[in-house]
């Protein structure tokens, strides 16, 4: 495909398919800022404010199977503009809620409208790319998106004073607009493609076979934990760890909270270009994963250490955050295994994992942290956040080494295809 092409392609495709993930950006980083702030205000245990931050990820990932198939049946942009006015509706609501019911109906819903951020761009992406490019347009299209969780950390913190949390959420709202309108006025169906004609039964079978094949479940777990801590400790636990570990003062965790998403970008655009060039030259992109997993559970270790200093804790969280962006290579090489028709539906199902271990993880750091008395400054105790990492960090253990477990063999001692842990 000549360069030009590929540009267009991505301006007028990805890009778009992007602002969604700017919107969910928002929603997790946004709450990491706000959190402390509601949790003062309102009086919420860590339990309360992690079930707050966990309820979206539990409709998020409640929600992956059926937006899957909604996106195989009638493509992004349909779906996209309408769960871009979902997501407005849900920041209207957080804006408007005064009290936990409200603020965990209003993340509900904030939940259901960007569920599809990546997988969204992952179904638009194979439709117009070819495979080998894949890795590399997503991870570019994640990278714009993140921008988001830096519009949502120093920016938002300076606009607290003057236009408060709830002026943020309305902000995020009319973004979400915006945002909803670029996806239907861009965004075109591929030239080729018949509207489907399968019954539903049929659609809903293949994701039960995604779910059930054992390929699948060989390497998921290990690919999901990667994008499981971005999310938990971006979208709240990495905020108060600053304040009651660090120290840090809000200036200065908005400031480290920036560099996170800095890292996090980079490390979506940079592992993307690694694992596109990996396939390009026959190679396995989960080469990536694997170096992601390995250097984020060293992070762990130095984080559950607790390094001094600010310019030392901003690299580690820095870092933190470039290593787990390596995810969503994983979930390239897994969803490559699988026909485009069903590319969301497999994307999906990753993300139906891998949210609802975001959602497991988020409400059991609170719990965690809730075994300690609370500080007399509203923070909780520095002792509780290096049992919660400990926690995390053995999960990824586990998980890789469920991927390394040896492989059952069929009668003949051949492996069934794709099986193999690549």
């Amino acid at each position: 495909m000549p360069m030009q092409t590929t540009f267009v392609r991505f301006l007028r495709i990805t890009l778009p398919l992007a602002g969604m993930n700017f919107l969910t950006q928002c929603a997790r980083a946004g709450l990491a800022v706000v959190g402390p702030v509601l949790a003062v205000q309102y009086g919420f245990s860590a339990s309360e404010l992690g079930l707050l931050s966990a309820v979206m990820f539990a409709a998020y990932g409640l929600w992956q199977l059926p937006v899957g198939l909604l996106l195989d049946l009638y493509g992004p942009r349909r779906v996209q503009s309408l769960m871009a006015m979902t997501a407005a509706l849900g920041f209207v609501l957080f804006a408007l809620a005064d009290g936990l019911g409200g603020f965990v109906v209003a993340r509900l819903v904030t939940g259901v409208g960007v569920a599809a951020g990546l997988t969204g761009m992952m179904k638009g992406n194979s439709q117009w790319f070819a495979r080998h490019q894949m890795a590399a347009v997503t991870g570019w299209g994640l990278l714009l998106g993140g921008l988001g969780g830096m519009a949502a950390t120093m920016p938002v913190e300076a606009l607290l004073p003057r236009i408060g949390w709830r002026g943020v959420f309305f902000a995020f709202a009319g973004i979400a607009v915006a945002v909803s309108a670029w996806n239907a006025l861009s965004l075109r169906a591929p030239p080729g493609v018949a509207p489907p004609r399968k019954r539903l039964r049929e659609e809903v079978g293949a994701i039960v076979a995604i779910l059930t094949a054992r390929q699948f479940w060989r390497v998921t777990p290990m690919v999901c934990l990667l994008s499981v801590m971005n999310f938990t400790y971006q979208s709240l636990w990495a905020g108060p760890w600053l304040r009651d570990v660090a120290g840090f003062d809000a200036g200065l965790r908005a400031r480290t909270l920036l560099f996170y998403a800095l890292g996090m970008m980079i490390g979506s655009a940079g592992w993307g270009m690694v694992a596109s060039r990996l396939t390009a030259r026959g190679h396995s992109q989960m080469v990536v994963p694997w170096i992601g997993t390995i250097l984020l559970m060293l992070a762990q270790i130095v984080l559950m250490l607790v390094p001094q200093g600010p310019w030392a804790v901003s690299l580690v969280w820095t870092g933190f955050a470039a290593l787990s962006s390596s995810g969503p290579t994983g979930y390239a090489a897994i969803t490559a295994t699988y026909p485009v028709a069903l590319m969301g539906r497999v994307a999906t199902a990753i993300n139906a994992v891998m949210l609802a271990t975001v959602f497991v993880l988020q409400a059991s750091i609170g719990w965690i942290l809730d075994l300690w008395p609370r500080a007399a400054g509203g923070g909780w105790d520095s002792r509780g956040y290096g049992w919660a990492i400990g926690v995390s960090l053995a999960m990824q253990i586990a998980a890789a080494a469920w991927a390394l477990r040896p492989q059952r063999l069929r009668r003949g001692g051949e492996v069934r295809q794709g099986e193999a842990a690549s």
